[in-house]
């Protein structure tokens, strides 16, 4: 019994430790999409879009960066191809559509379509902590899989966008065998992500082996063992031009 209690108050921190983070994250989302809200009114507004709103929350309610736009009754499309183009301007906004029809907008076919806002919130989950496997294995250190739990809910934001998982490795070993080894580790992640509910369709593995270690360390390092995440595209869910309308 004096075993015991011990071992229910350490499970109890660690309960309470995790509940931050979710606390954390979920602020975070809910100031972002504040944040895009405030925004985007004062973009509606200078569009003409009069009686538009833009809800940066999904039907479950968490937010998004991928706002529907409704309201303004009336309005031709022409006032809402310009109105959605605006509320996609401003930086951290990703796909648009209407909430009575499928029009989409984007910045536009000259600007490469980068939403890097997940990028930060993942690297900085990464700036401290390592996704790590068990020696010589493409098996998750038990540790880890909280980790990927928080990568998971920092990339929810981003659905929609094409999410490259890369696997890297120190130069030990025969490079064919890093390669190998570095691409069953990027998979391993890939296949995490997918149970924890990230599309799997946006998900694109890969392993680099030795090739391209970390700036300013040496090849053999065993820091050069990692995980990195690139949020690289945007999918538009159809490819309807902005100036297009859709049906109603």
């Amino acid at each position: 019994m004096t075993f015991v209690r011990p071992a229910i108050a350490v499970l109890a921190g660690l309960i309470a430790v995790i509940a931050l983070v979710f606390v954390q994250y979920d602020r975070t989302g809910a100031e972002m999409a504040n944040r895009l809200e405030n925004s985007a009114k004062a973009a509606i507004a200078a569009a003409g879009g009069k009686g538009v709103t833009a809800n940066f929350h999904t039907a479950s309610g968490s937010p998004t960066r991928h706002p529907v736009l409704s309201g303004g009754k009336g309005m031709n499309e022409k006032v809402r191809a310009r109105v959605a183009r605006a509320v996609a301007a401003i930086p951290g906004v990703g796909g648009v559509r209407w909430i009575d029809g499928t029009i989409m907008a984007q910045r536009g076919t000259d600007t490469p379509r980068q939403p890097m806002h997940c990028q930060d919130d993942v690297d900085a989950l990464l700036r401290s902590r390592t996704i790590r496997f068990e020696e010589s294995s493409a098996n998750l250190d038990p540790a880890s899989r909280q980790l990927i739990g928080e990568v998971a809910r920092a990339l929810r934001p981003c659905l929609g966008a094409i999410i490259a998982i890369t696997g890297h490795t120190d130069s030990s070993g025969p490079e064919p065998g890093n390669i190998e080894l570095s691409q069953a580790r990027a998979q391993a992640v890939e296949a995490a992500l997918v149970a924890r509910g990230i599309p799997a369709d946006g998900l694109r593995s890969s392993g680099m082996g030795s090739a391209q270690p970390v700036n300013g360390l040496d090849p053999r390092d065993p820091a050069n063992r990692r995980i990195e995440f690139s949020v690289i595209a945007t999918q538009p869910i159809v490819p309807t031009p902005v100036d297009t309308p859709g049906p109603r």
